[in-house]
């Protein structure tokens, strides 16, 4: 848990760059990354070279040599401040040197060719890189706990239906979904990789043991974490997510889902966690033509769950959340794309949310549909849950507040086997097959839920009549009192 010391620490820095004339927080969060990297990088080598120098060996992998000892972070943060924005703007300079680190860097430099440095001034420059200097991140946790407080600080929603997720709500599907030991799993669209990470702290938390296996250890570094994102700044904030969260070489790949080939996601994952865009729309001709082929549309919601299809495996699962609009959509591509998951696999749950999970960036209500792959159905009772409260306000400052169904949620969607016998004006339920199908694949809670009303009974009018002459009666006689003693 991040401490007020370290909260404190990274607000200052925030603070700098605002009043240094950077206000794009996007652009704040992406060039402190830029810097956090680097001093990740000396760090490492200092740890390779302590090793090296203890066991009298040569140091394995060198980031920097004796030629590029100035561009290391424990010597240019020495140095003066235009001496230093010197050297991160020179040819073959810091930044330079940090875009050419390539597979050496490890995953987040991978993705370094457009990085573009835009700290403006030497003053500003000298001035975040020792408060960064000052921040202690000694483990994985505290690493990883500075870095999502750093992201929880952007407050303006990106383009084409891109905001960042909720980390509750993260947390809420990932540990309704239990990541195994043996999954690969996938975010579509990972922004900055918020389900990857979360899925890596489940399995941190509850099966610590999983690491004494070296092939697991392997897997979790390498195989395990798979995100596409077509958003050049996100996949790097999201590589460095990964990266400070302790995961070294997942699979992230820079290109559009939706538009450019992606056979070689076919049948690749066990789990998928996405929150992938919503209301966007494109041409058909931009439009991948396998994803054509499942559901004919242009709405990348529905483009999104056709895309997933093809990328679970057989017996895969995943938890995905969608605008409203998908569960009871009527166009052909709605009822399409849901009959394919009713039908032709085993959809689980419906966990219906309020619209005011995700602001302040957007008030759209939205869903969590829990589906398997089968490809030969399966689909027999779907759990709905109503959610009515996450432990925040429902409106633009999200403060916290004691109502909270999460835990309730995560509880009963374990338990669902005892779901059957609730009834239809609880706040969870099941619903046969059949009067889904019925409904014309109608997955909306309120086409299922009862609500009950309660008669008021009022009094006759001629009875509140005589109650209101009776009130006048007594206004008259105090009013008359008071006159008298006046």
């Amino acid at each position: 848990m991040i401490t007020g010391e370290l909260k404190g620490q990274i607000d200052k820095v925030w603070e700098s760059f605002w009043t240094g004339g950077i206000a794009n927080p996007l652009t704040v969060v992406e060039q402190i990354t830029y810097l956090l990297f680097l001093r990740g990088l000396d760090e490492k080598q200092a740890v390779e070279e302590k090793k090296a120098n203890m066991l009298g060996i040569a140091i394995k992998e060198a980031y920097y040599d004796a030629a590029s000892a100035d561009l290391r972070w424990s010597s240019f943060k020495n140095k003066d401040p235009e001496s230093m924005f010197q050297l991160f703007q020179k040819q073959d300079g810091i930044f330079d040197h940090m875009k050419q680190m390539g597979s050496k860097g490890g995953v987040f430099a991978k993705h370094m060719k457009d990085a573009v440095f835009m700290i403006p001034t030497a003053r500003l420059l000298d001035q975040v890189v020792q408060l960064i200097n000052n921040i202690q991140m000694d483990d994985r946790d505290t690493k990883g706990d500075v870095y999502e407080y750093l992201l929880s600080k952007i407050a303006t929603a990106g383009t084409n239906g891109q905001f960042r997720t909720p980390r509750h709500i993260i947390r809420m599907l990932v540990d309704m979904s239990q990541p195994q030991k043996t999954d690969t799993i996938l975010d579509p669209s990972c922004g900055s990789a918020g389900f990857l990470v979360s899925a890596g702290e489940y399995i941190h938390e509850n099966h610590e043991d999983w690491f004494y296996d070296e092939g697991f250890r392997n897997h979790f570094n390498k195989d395990m974490f798979l995100g596409v994102e077509f958003d050049a700044t996100m996949l790097r904030i999201g590589a460095m997510n990964l990266q400070l969260h302790g995961i070294e070489n997942p699979q992230l790949d820079f290109r559009d889902s939706l538009s450019e080939a992606n056979a070689d996601l076919k049948n690749k994952a066990t789990l998928v966690l996405a929150n992938p865009p919503f209301k966007g729309s494109l041409d058909y001709d931009a439009v991948e033509q396998g994803l054509l082929q499942t559901v004919k549309t242009k709405k990348t919601e529905l483009l999104f769950l056709a895309l997933i299809l093809r990328a679970l495996k057989t017996g895969g699962r995943c938890a995905v959340i969608l605008p409203d609009g998908v569960l009871f959509g009527s166009s052909k591509a709605h009822k399409d794309i849901r009959k394919e998951i009713i039908e032709n696999n085993r959809l689980e749950a419906v966990v219906s949310m309020p619209s005011g999970v995700f602001k302040p960036y957007a008030g759209v209500s939205t869903a969590v549909l829990f589906f398997t792959k089968t490809g030969t159905g399966g689909t027999d009772d779907v759990w709905f849950y109503d959610m009515k409260a996450d432990g925040l306000s429902l409106d633009d400052k999200r403060s916290e507040v004691k109502e909270n169904d999460i835990p309730d949620i995560i509880a009963r969607f374990h338990n669902r086997d005892q779901e059957n016998t609730r009834t239809r004006t609880e706040q969870s339920f099941t619903v046969p097959l059949q009067e889904i199908q019925d409904n014309d694949w109608d997955l909306s809670i309120n086409r299922y839920k009862e609500i009950v009303y309660e008669a008021i009974e009022y009094d006759a009018p001629s009875d509140i009549i005589k109650d209101i002459e009776q009130l006048d009666l007594e206004r008259n006689q105090a009013l008359t009192a008071l006159k008298k003693m006046l």
